[in-house]
């Protein structure tokens, strides 16, 4: 019975990756000292597979699982995202400023 368990746990876990991925509890706290360390995030949506809203954070090969109602991970996030949106924006005005260099 037990190998039958293990086949069917396997072949579940091919055929619905995302179910085994799933974030099924959530942290309504986060020390400030975690945020600095985290090396990146997703979002977990309450539709699909998984039934629970929740943030994926990914320190040192582990994931934790917040509640994205907390306000320390909303302002984290919007800063993070902030901070990507600018750097490629710069990127593409040096490039841009570089070709007019060039043509001149």
């Amino acid at each position: 019975i037990s190998m039958l368990f293990l086949i069917l746990l396997l072949f579940f876990s091919a055929l619905f990756p995302v179910a085994f991925s799933c974030c099924t509890k959530i942290s309504e706290e986060i020390p400030k000292g975690i945020l600095r360390r985290v090396e990146r995030f997703d979002v977990q949506k309450a539709d699909g597979l998984c039934h629970l809203e929740a943030v994926i954070l990914y320190i040192e090969g582990r994931k934790f699982c917040v509640s994205p109602r907390i306000k320390k991970v909303k302002k984290w996030m919007k800063k993070r995202l902030n901070v990507h949106q600018k750097r490629g924006r710069r990127q593409r005005r040096t490039k841009i400023q570089k070709r007019e260099k060039k043509k001149r």
